[in-house]
């Protein structure tokens, strides 16, 4: 028997951010959020920006038996980069952004985010189910270990 004939299922990858009191919540290529279309274009550009500073996805840790560009756009929807673009869109610049992740951060997720901070100047706190990740200046607190 399987856990899918047995109606047990795996809780979804979510992230969550708090802004303006109000809190968002984030699932991987999750359309629901009223600012889809918003996030999307702040994500197209937060990847242009990455991939001219050098980033080149890690998709080493995508199970999906898809080709690799198809690896790339799955990554690019995770749960927290989507949380962390509506942040840096929805608050002032030099704002810590703030996010809350139920499982732990894929690698490449964290490669992206180290340069998402240095991009745009901020401080990211990711918080995942082993620790707080402080991204700042493309560093992490962790010191690449999580």
């Amino acid at each position: 028997m399987t856990m899918r004939n047995m109606g047990i299922r795996k809780n979804p990858a979510c992230s969550w951010i708090e802004v303006k009191n109000k809190i968002h919540t984030f699932i991987a290529d999750d359309k629901s959020h009223p600012l889809h279309d918003e996030i999307n274009n702040a994500l197209c550009e937060l990847q242009e920006k990455m991939e001219l500073a050098g980033y080149v996805a890690d998709t080493s840790e995508v199970l999906h038996d898809v080709d690799d560009e198809q690896k790339k756009y799955l990554l690019y929807g995770h749960s927290e980069r989507r949380a962390i673009a509506f942040g840096i869109m929805s608050t002032p610049a030099g704002t810590t952004i703030r996010v809350i992740k139920n499982i732990r951060i894929c690698v490449d997720c964290h490669t992206a985010i180290k340069l998402i901070s240095k991009i745009v100047g901020r401080e990211i706190v990711v918080r995942d189910n082993s620790r707080f990740h402080h991204f700042r200046d493309g560093e992490c607190s962790c010191g690449e270990y999580w």
